[in-house]
């Protein structure tokens, strides 16, 4: 049971929106379309809709064709960003207006809508309209219109945008619930890596139309493809040092006109063919080991600033030429702005890429 877009185009006029987007996945998994706005995102999801055609390509459901057909006939269900909902009618006849259209009884469209409300916990505000409801009963309830369809897929185009961060916290994990209970397929799209990290099953990663990357949260994460998903996938962001050069087995980096080594204990798991290269060094500051008590021969940093987040502390430490680096510490670290400090680096979780190409190395 498989669903694959085939080599999607899409242009408008002399500007190419999406370019040769080719994704295959199963049913009842949940995936992520992320990236930066304007990436292409919300015009593969109207493509997959029905309600923009795509310049060359094709999508496929179980090798049946459905880009063919028209928006009606797809039996997909869009939950839109903000929302939709028909002011002039309640929760109750909102929920239940997809199924009134389609000719379903009465009666039916009573039970299902009440079997929906009761999941979603509306079952108290079906007499309310939009406008007396919060965002995130309002996000329900277009939510709910979706479910009662009973759709073979579900399209998210940012749906919790529109919510404050506490709400949207709530959220994502309702929508997880839902889509296990409901065991349907989902896409979704979102900017906020966080959400996509969370809720996914697997992720695409867009840039300027170009799917750079697929595969699950941890895949992505732990082995990014190139220096855009490094940099853009993962929260703080990663530490990019430039102008990095392998010289007899060790990292060095050259900055201020001076050649410093880099903390790497062993380059073993990045190949061979690494000398004479122009490479990027990436680090998450989650990698980024501190020793308050630095030795005389380590590569030693500045505190410039301490900012305490919950049981971390995020440090931003000066190197000698000029990088100023992020480490994720522990909170009772004993440290201090103006400290010098030793840097090590978690080899496990270093990566390079390639200056010209931004590949990284153990994918080439």
């Amino acid at each position: 049971m498989t669903i694959r877009l085939d080599h999607i185009n899409k242009s408008f006029g002399d500007v190419h929106v999406l370019h040769d987007v080719h994704l295959s996945f199963e049913e009842r998994e949940f995936v992520t379309l992320v990236g930066p706005s304007g990436c292409g995102k919300t015009t593969l999801l109207r493509i997959f809709a029905g309600l923009e055609t795509a310049t060359s390509g094709a999508i496929f459901h179980n090798d049946r064709l459905v880009s063919n057909l028209a928006p009606g006939k797809r039996d997909i269900a869009m939950v839109f960003q903000n929302y939709a909902l028909y002011p002039q009618m309640d929760v109750f006849h909102n929920i239940g207006y997809g199924l009134r259209v389609r000719g379903v009884p009465k009666e039916s469209i009573k039970v299902q809508v009440h079997e929906v409300a009761r999941v979603l916990g509306l079952e108290d505000l079906l007499q309310r309209k939009p406008k007396q409801l919060s965002g995130g009963q309002r996000q329900r309830v277009a939510l709910g219109r979706a479910m009662v369809r009973k759709p073979w897929l579900f399209l998210m185009d940012e749906p919790l945008s529109n919510l404050d961060a506490k709400l949207r916290v709530t959220m994502r994990s309702e929508l997880k619930r839902f889509h296990i209970s409901l065991e349907t397929t989902t896409v979704y799209v979102t900017h906020d890596q966080l959400e996509a990290m969370t809720m996914s099953d697997r992720i695409a990663v867009m840039e300027r139309g170009v799917i750079q990357q697929f595969g699950t949260p941890q895949e992505i994460y732990n082995h990014p493809a190139n220096l855009f998903v490094a940099g853009f996938i993962g929260s703080p962001p990663m530490n990019v040092v430039e102008k990095v050069h392998v010289q007899n087995g060790k990292l060095f980096e050259r900055g201020s006109g001076a050649s410093h080594v880099l903390p790497v204990s062993s380059l073993d798991s990045f190949g061979t063919n690494l000398a004479d290269r122009d490479l990027i060094l990436g680090i998450r500051p989650q990698d980024v080991r501190i020793d308050p008590g630095p030795a005389a021969d380590s590569l030693t940093g500045t505190i410039e600033l301490i900012q305490l987040v919950g049981s971390e502390k995020l440090l931003d430490i000066r190197l000698p030429g000029g990088i100023l680096l992020a480490a994720e510490v522990r909170a009772d670290l004993p440290v201090r702005p103006t400290q010098e400090v030793g840097i090590e680096f978690d080899a496990s979780g270093a990566h390079l890429f390639d200056a010209k190409t931004q590949r990284n190395v153990r994918h080439e």
